[in-house]
Order: C-alpha cells, then structure tokens, then sequence
C-alpha cells in the first residue's frame, strides 16, 4: 500500500530489518529485567530509552537537523540504525524524479537524512551488533547480578 516494489531483494531486506528490530527489542527487554531488582524498575529504565531512542532515531529530527554536540546520540540508537536499513533498502535505489523539484527520490534522501544505498550492508552489520550486544548483556546480568535479599 506505500508503494514497496515487488522484487525478492527488497523483500528480504524488509524481512530482515524488522525480524533483528523485534529480536533486540525483545533482548533489551529481557537485558533491562536481568540488569534491575524488579519488573517495575525494568519498565521505568526501559521506557525512559524508549523515549530517547524514538527522539533521536531520525523520524522526527532527521539526523542534518540534530545539533552536531548530540549526534553521537543518533550513532548509538538501535531504531536509527533500523529506520536507516528500512529506508534506504526500499527506497534508496529508486530513480524516479518527483515531480515539483526534478529530484530523484535516491538524491532526496541523501540531501533531506543523509541516508545512502551503499551503506546497507554496514547497516545491518551494526543491528546484528545490537542484537548479540544485548544477548550477551542480558546473560551477563543473569549469572553476574543477583538482588535476593537474605
């Protein structure tokens, strides 16, 4: 329905992204309930990157509009490097042109997010990273840090 094309690499890249986005989402969960004494303290921790991650992922301030001092906030947020694999695998090789400006939909997004098609395969290099990173975190937790009271 927004226009994705129909090829098996497309398709896969898609598949991809979203499987290792829900797989560290999920490891980071699991990571922030080892890493606290409790469920609760786990939800504030966890919701209070939830905010962060969503500000600085580049959705709502692309990354050539966040001040140069945070932009190393937009390197280490796992959802930036996500919307960076989703964008740039679907429409970073397109070539069409809009129509009002005569820019190709390749140039905009490398004009308006800075976002580039050769720099796919970096990019899910990096999500494989946070993935294993938050793996190994969450079992690192687990056996290192115990909160029993006696």
């Amino acid at each position: 329905m927004i226009g994705f094309e129909w090829t098996a690499a497309k398709f896969f890249w898609y598949l991809f992204f979203t499987f290792f986005s829900l797989l560290y989402f999920t490891f980071y969960g699991m990571m922030a309930v080892a890493a606290t004494p409790n469920q609760h303290i786990a939800a504030i921790v966890a919701s209070a990157f939830y905010i962060l991650w969503n500000l600085f992922s580049g959705f709502i301030v692309p990354r050539s509009r966040i001040p140069v001092w945070w932009r190393w906030y937009y390197w280490a947020c796992p959802v930036a490097w996500t919307l960076y694999g989703l964008v740039t695998s679907q429409f970073g090789d397109i070539q069409d042109r809009f129509e009002d400006t005569g820019v190709t939909v390749e140039q905009y997004l490398d004009d308006y997010f800075g976002y580039k098609h050769d720099f796919l395969g970096v990019v899910a290099v990096v999500i494989v990273g946070f993935t294993v990173l938050f793996l190994f975190i969450f079992g690192f937790a687990i056996k290192a840090f115990n909160f029993q009271r006696r």
